[in-house]
């Protein structure tokens, strides 16, 4: 009930191009500001300093005048839930410390973490695969909000980070891909081996801590160089179309079928177990098979939905995600 009165991102509400492979695409910012030590060296008091700069700057930016900032202080778990789920929140951020804060704009484009593992974290996320826009809506946020802001950066470094893994542009690019063909044709393995060679990472639907698991992968690229992060995401989407050609319609119906069979005489379900059975419904949505989901859209939002860290128990959880699945089909 909670989760079905929260506004759905709009990533989730419009069309948008190669959503037959690609869920949503990611451009997020790393900000840290000069002459404060970083979150995990510094106590409650600078960190309230720093989260006060930044909220100030982030108000008063021109960006956000039609599309407003808003500071989230009392969330619940499940709604937090939601929004790491929506792909807006890292799993890993602790909004209710000393100094931490959490903005999102009213269409859920844009987030800002304050004092996650760095000062500043600006995530822009848009739906399908649309690199130019994610990278719009977070570069005019920070361009703005470097008028108000000393970021810290050297010449010889670039942009000043809290793990040295992220110094340099301060950027990582990212999409949301669901290769459910290359994963049953056995080759994915061979493509994720082939990607980390060019530095191009594959993770799970949540991040560093997480696998790629039921096909859905996060391809994610931190180097400044966006042709490479292009390439990468269009080959994987031509790769993935090939696969689906050469199966044919009827190896999916089958499967798909025997899939539907199994959520609707289940009443419980693991997480892992879930993404699998979400990528071959999936699949069928796409592909318009009847006796599923009238498109993907259903099935990406079930994905935001899951219980991913449950507070209320495993075993509800458990019982909530077979509930999740079976409200996916037609009555």
């Amino acid at each position: 009930m909670v989760l079905g009165s929260l506004p759905r991102p709009e990533w989730l509400t419009k069309e948008s191009p190669v959503n037959d492979v690609v869920l949503s695409t990611r451009t997020r910012l790393m900000r840290n500001l000069r002459g404060h030590r970083f979150p995990n060296r510094a106590d409650s008091p600078e960190l309230m300093v720093i989260m006060g700069k930044v909220i100030e700057a982030a108000k008063s930016s021109p960006s956000v005048v039609k599309d407003p900032l808003i500071i989230n202080r009392s969330l619940t778990n499940a709604e937090r839930d939601y929004l790491v789920g929506c792909r807006l929140v890292s799993p890993e951020f602790e909004w209710t410390l000393p100094g931490r804060a959490l903005l999102l704009n009213e269409s859920r484009t844009l987030s800002l973490m304050i004092n996650e593992e760095d000062h500043l974290r600006v995530q822009a996320i848009v739906g399908g695969w649309d690199i130019q826009s994610a990278d719009r809506v977070a570069n005019e946020a920070v361009v703005h909000m470097a008028d108000a802001l000393d970021f810290a950066w050297a010449p010889s470094l670039g942009f000043l980070a809290a793990s040295p893994a992220n110094l340099g542009a301060g950027r990582r690019q990212s999409a949301m891909l669901h290769l459910i063909a290359l994963r049953e044709s056995r080759r994915i393995d061979d493509v994720i081996r082939a990607l980390g060679a060019q530095k191009i990472v594959v993770r799970g639907l949540f991040g560093e801590s997480s696998r790629a698991i039921g096909a859905f992968a996060q391809v994610s690229v931190q180097h400044d160089s966006l042709p490479d992060f292009r390439g990468a995401v269009e080959y994987l989407v031509e790769e993935e179309r090939l696969e689906r050609e050469k199966m044919g319609l009827a190896h999916i119906t089958d499967h798909a079928a025997q899939v539907r069979d199994f959520v609707l005489r289940s009443r419980a379900f693991s997480l892992a177990d879930s993404l699998r059975c979400l990528a071959w419904i999936r699949w069928a949505a796409v592909d318009q098979i009847e006796g599923f989901p009238a498109g993907p859209r259903p099935v990406d939002h079930a994905l935001t939905a899951l219980a991913i860290r449950p507070t209320i128990g495993e075993g509800d959880a458990r019982l909530d995600r077979a509930q999740l699945l079976r409200d996916l089909f037609p009555a």
